[in-house]
């Protein structure tokens, strides 16, 4: 995902908020009744999760944010009828169907012995060693991982109500490297080494990303931060 994108998706959410108070304040639709319509919150993160993601289990994810939101929505607007503790299941099924798509993934890796093929071809880690890259996904649970591999290239971390906690002090990168994240009311920690230099291009909505490191004294290794933090945090230090 290119920046100039990042920029229109960025734009289109300020002018969403816009639109919302100055039909406020023009009285035409209360604050009140907008606030019946909140579960749409999901199915707009959804769709910035699909719209972002480069995996299958990504794709998932955003799918059943997008359903959980229309689900919601069809429950306040008094099209459903159903109370909120009866639908609990639905996050063990859906943690299921992302182990499934996961343990596929990782048997189609097997069965070519090859390289990972993601979908972004201009991206660094395209048909990079499955050793190189990332790909976590952290929801409503805690993942840390250690990565000392001598050419890292990127990959891909979701925490969606849940922490992610990486280490690449070991790690090195050759060129540069691109790491998609995702955070929605969760946060992500990485840790990266000091001869590294990070240029953040996520897109914070109403959550921050910190950069806490120390810049190189010559820039070399170049890591790229992309992505959303939606009502999250990502922290990125030495």
């Amino acid at each position: 995902m290119n920046q100039p994108n990042n920029r229109v998706v960025l734009g289109a959410i300020i002018i969403g908020f816009g639109l919302l108070a100055l039909i406020d304040n023009l009285h035409l639709f209360g604050m009140v009744d907008i606030f019946t319509f909140w579960p749409t919150v999901f199915i707009v993160v959804g769709i910035l999760k699909i719209y972002q993601t480069q995996t299958r289990s990504g794709y998932i994810t955003g799918t059943i944010l997008i359903g959980l939101g229309i689900i919601f929505t069809l429950q306040h607007l008094g099209f459903l009828y159903f109370r909120i503790h009866d639908l609990w299941p639905l996050f063990l099924i859906g943690a299921g169907v992302l182990v499934i798509s996961k343990g596929w993934a990782e048997r189609e890796i097997g069965k070519r012995i090859g390289p990972v093929q993601f979908r972004h071809s201009g991206a660094p880690y395209t048909n990079a060693d499955p050793n190189s890259t990332l790909n976590i996904a952290a929801i409503l649970s805690g993942n840390k991982v250690r990565k000392d591999t001598q050419d890292f290239r990127g990959g891909e971390v979701t925490a969606i109500m849940g922490g992610v906690e990486i280490d690449l002090r070991q790690a090195s990168i050759q060129t540069d490297a691109v790491l998609n994240i995702f955070a929605t009311w969760g946060a992500i920690v990485l840790k990266v080494p000091t001869d590294w230099s990070v240029m953040s291009n996520a897109i914070p909505v109403l959550g921050g990303v910190e950069d806490k490191t120390v810049p190189p004294a010559v820039i070399g290794k170049r890591l790229i931060i992309e992505g959303y933090v939606v009502m999250g945090g990502v922290e990125i230090r030495n």
